[in-house]
């Protein structure tokens, strides 16, 4: 039977991916994707954790259903600043995403 430690464990692994990405990562949609990575991970422990400690409540669900939408949000941000930047840079490099510099 699938318990609880099952669901955690997925989700770190699933979760160190996603950081493992975020930090080794150059290119600005692959780190995005890391991001998206991560959030699934978190959105996979909340759902696992409403279901074996209070499952009539469904409190997890609602809580990743916030967190897919806050997703939504920073991944339409997200590629629009990546959108523009390239636009004038002709590049995703993060290493060239110097516009905040002095």
């Amino acid at each position: 039977m699938i318990g609880l430690p099952h669901y955690i464990l997925l989700s770190a692994v699933i979760f160190s991916i996603g950081v493992y990405g975020v930090l080794t990562r150059r290119n600005a949609i692959a780190v995005l994707m890391s991001v998206e990575l991560m959030l699934n991970a978190v959105n996979i422990n909340f759902v696992a954790a409403n279901k074996f400690m209070n499952a009539a409540a469904a409190v997890g669900q609602l809580f990743s259903v916030f967190i897919i939408v806050v997703a939504a949000a920073e991944i339409a941000v997200g590629l629009a600043l990546v959108i523009s930047i390239y636009r004038q840079r002709k590049s995703v490099d993060l290493n060239d995403f110097n516009l905040l510099k002095w």
